[in-house]
């Protein structure tokens, strides 16, 4: 038994040939798509990241002006001397410190400074010796008190206005 020389070799029929050349082009294609789906995801990783970045940044500011809202708040209708504003001038130097390096928030913590330094620049003189307040001067004192109050009012609003920013800036 002799077999024919015109045979093709084992597997190179013309079926076997395209079912390969069909495979390597879904195989390719599959390549093709997994790897723009890994640039997707890349891409959006990095997005994410960067966001997380600018959150990082955001968190101390918020956190000391939390602090600074509870601060005024428990000043609130209630005439101070310099002494009562040591907590508030603490945060705002701190809240100073840092807004020139936010650039997302810059201006609205330079707003909440300039709001501290107006608030503690009312505060009401040291009372003297004398516990007996003539009328004019008791005048004068609420007159103060009112200012301070009003001050005070402002600087919640710049607080509140802050706050705003930061969780508008989260969000995005």
């Amino acid at each position: 038994m002799t077999t024919s020389s015109t045979t093709l070799a084992l597997g190179t029929s013309a079926g076997t040939l395209v079912v390969t050349a069909l495979s390597a082009l879904i195989v390719g294609a599959l390549g093709m798509y997994t790897l723009l789906h890994h640039r997707q995801v890349f891409a959006w990783m990095k997005k994410i990241r960067k966001k997380d970045e600018e959150s990082a940044e955001l968190n101390k500011p918020a956190e000391w002006i939390e602090d600074l809202y509870k601060a005024q708040c428990g000043l609130a209708q209630k005439p101070c001397r310099a002494t009562d504003f040591d907590e508030v001038t603490r945060i705002g130097n701190m809240i100073k410190g840092v807004a020139e390096h936010t650039e997302a928030i810059r201006a609205e913590l330079a707003n909440v400074v300039e709001r501290v330094e107006n608030y503690v620049a009312v505060a009401l003189p040291e009372p003297g010796l004398n516990m007996k307040v003539s009328l004019p001067e008791h005048r004068t004192q609420l007159v103060g008190a009112m200012k301070q109050e009003a001050a005070r009012h402002e600087l919640a609003r710049a607080i509140i206005t802050a706050q705003h920013k930061i969780k508008a800036l989260r969000r995005s």
